[in-house]
């Protein structure tokens, strides 16, 4: 059988416990066990991997199996898996459904991919999930998908210290012609600061550019989502670059330190 239906699956995301991408996610995998969901108690976009370590948090009993934490989503992931699911251990971390892309470069902003991260690192098979759009959402393909390869994952399992990012085309299941493996992608964006000035003349920044264009990269995340195929894109948390560290060594070995 390709799976038991008796997995623990805890969910998250970065737009926050009230957001109908969530509770779509929720449906869409309630088939394969038991959900249960930790998520901020409001949007928390953009927040990276941020942990909150200067205050204490405050976490709410929404209903049965679900929480909002007054924190990042990288708070939510390690208060849930050390914590409030400290005797569970669930099976598999999904991050989303997030409203909006996270392809090439989002993926260092996004507070969707960074709760795949924080379960990563706490040894969970993670996986996230980003459905393309700005305005209007329909998270029915996305749900489909993503029950698709968290089955997969839940299943198979991936390596340690990896984590699968997914986008989805904001088109209708039929409409999809399929899934792609990819790399990670390059956004190009135009200037990110905004400056103006306030009532009482005093200026203030507003953080965020439009993205203009990407770079165009065979097989890159950016790529198949614009032609209609679901990136699947695997991460690895070692950011090492091994090439420049093997021609570093070989160049500072020739230098004097004591010169």
């Amino acid at each position: 059988m390709y799976f038991d239906m008796n997995y623990k699956l805890l969910l998250s995301n970065d737009d926050g416990i009230n957001s109908s991408g969530l509770h779509a996610l929720a449906n869409g995998l309630k088939k394969l066990g038991e959900i249960y969901i930790v998520a901020p108690d409001r949007e928390q976009s953009a927040s990276s991997h941020a942990l909150s370590i200067h205050r204490p948090l405050r976490i709410e009993n929404i209903a049965e199996n679900t929480y909002s934490i007054d924190g990042t989503p990288t708070d939510c992931i390690n208060i849930a898996i050390n914590g409030i699911l400290k005797e569970i251990s669930p099976d598999i971390v999904v991050s989303g459904i997030n409203k909006g892309e996270n392809l090439g470069d989002d993926i260092t902003y996004s507070g969707t991919v960074s709760a795949a991260i924080e379960g990563t690192l706490l040894g969970i098979p993670s996986l996230a999930v980003s459905l393309q759009g700005r305005n209007e959402f329909d998270f029915t393909a996305a749900s489909h998908f993503a029950h698709l390869v968290s089955r997969y994952i839940l299943a198979n399992s991936i390596p340690k210290y990896t984590l699968i990012n997914m986008n989805i085309p904001a088109l209708p299941v039929n409409k999809i012609k399929g899934i792609k493996i990819t790399r990670q992608g390059k956004r190009l964006y135009n200037d990110p600061i905004v400056e103006k000035t306030d009532p009482r003349g005093r200026k203030y920044y507003w953080i965020g550019g439009d993205v203009l264009d990407s770079l165009e990269m065979d097989n890159s995340d950016i790529d198949a989502i614009n032609k209609g195929y679901v990136s699947l894109t695997p991460i690895q948390l070692d950011m090492t670059d091994y090439d420049l560290m093997s021609k570093l060594e070989k160049d500072l070995s020739q230098i004097k330190i004591n010169a």
